[in-house]
């Protein structure tokens, strides 16, 4: 009699676990697959990407139902930058699951291959690197140009951020066709709230400020600061 309980209870002991082992290798593949799929979408847009040049008018202005929501990152408050630039823009910005693309960056050091939308938003942040400050138009352009991204920890965006060392290059290309190499020479932690670092001297040459949170805490950011080489 005792031992049918037992041998009873092992039964459901076993199932309990089968089913638990089978619900994370579910879990285990969904995310696999979502990962892989993220990146792969996002690398082939990264190696067609060529921007478009033309003598009509911008085709950016296109509404995109989360162009006005407002987001705060890294302690500023964005509304939704033009994308049209200043009245003589010739250059069209094409579109990415609906974000306008203001360039594409690579990071070979970290498999990272992404484009740069400019809409700030919660969702637009799921979908890619989003240009923060000053204005998408500055993107490859003297001064300071700052790009966030997620840290899911799972080596999408830019969760592989931490990885990089002094001396990392950085390749961008801006809507206009043109392609600038950067070197990474600083890599700090900061509050969120921090900003002091977004207006610097850049001796007239482009600098690139890449924010994302630390692993630790989300109210604490990982800063890479890179120059034009």
């Amino acid at each position: 009699m005792f031992e049918s309980k037992y041998s009873k209870v092992l039964t459901v002991i076993l199932i309990i676990v089968i089913i638990a082992i089978v619900t994370l290798l579910g879990f285990l593949a969904f995310d696999y697959i979502k990962k892989y799929n993220t990146t792969k979408q996002a690398s082939d847009f990264v190696e067609n990407y060529q921007g478009d040049i033309s003598t009509g008018n911008t085709n950016s202005s296109e509404n995109n139902s989360e162009k006005d929501e407002n987001v705060s990152l890294d302690g500023v408050n964005e509304t939704q930058i033009g994308s049209t630039g200043n009245n003589n823009t010739t250059s069209t910005k094409k579109k990415y699951k609906g974000y306008t693309v203001v360039g594409t960056m690579k990071i070979p050091t970290i498999n990272l291959e992404y484009p740069i939308v400019e809409e700030v938003s919660t969702t637009s942040l799921n979908t890619a690197l989003v240009f923060l400050y000053p204005s998408p138009d500055n993107l490859n352009m003297p001064g300071n140009s700052v790009i966030i991204g997620h840290n899911y920890r799972n080596g999408t965006f830019f969760s592989n951020l931490k990885k990089l060392a002094k001396g990392a290059k950085i390749h961008v290309t801006d809507y206009r066709g043109t392609s600038l190499t950067y070197e990474v020479y600083n890599i700090f932690e900061a509050h969120e709230a921090d900003t002091s670092f977004y207006q610097r001297d850049t001796n007239g040459l482009a600098e690139l400020t890449l924010s994302t949170c630390t692993d630790a805490s989300n109210d604490q950011r990982t800063i890479i600061l890179a120059k034009q080489i």
